[in-house]
């Protein structure tokens, strides 16, 4: 069965604020059986709009990855990211 993923490209706009939904949302991922493959670091844009933050997580599944998306808990915590950063959220099927 293919691994699930979720990418997000982000650009905080108040960083402290913004560690409140990293502290909440990294239980939440874990719970659901997701696990960090890249979490800010080095990046570089050669095309397309640049986000200066870039996360993947990878899930068991597509439906865990999905799941965690649309709970009603991972999206009372969105609520802090949206409110302190622009972001673009992806979920993913792997390979």
């Amino acid at each position: 069965m293919p691994k699930g993923y979720i990418i997000g490209h982000i650009t905080v706009n108040d960083p402290d604020a913004y560690q409140e939904y990293i502290t909440k949302d990294t239980p939440m991922i874990a719970a659901y059986g997701g696990k960090p493959i890249a979490r800010g670091g080095q990046a570089e844009t050669p095309e397309g709009a640049a986000f200066e933050r870039h996360v993947i997580f990878e899930f068991p599944d597509f439906e865990s990855a999905k799941a965690l998306y649309h709970s009603k808990e991972y999206q009372e915590v969105a609520r802090i990211r949206r409110e302190t950063a622009q972001s673009m959220i992806v979920l993913v099927e792997g390979v």
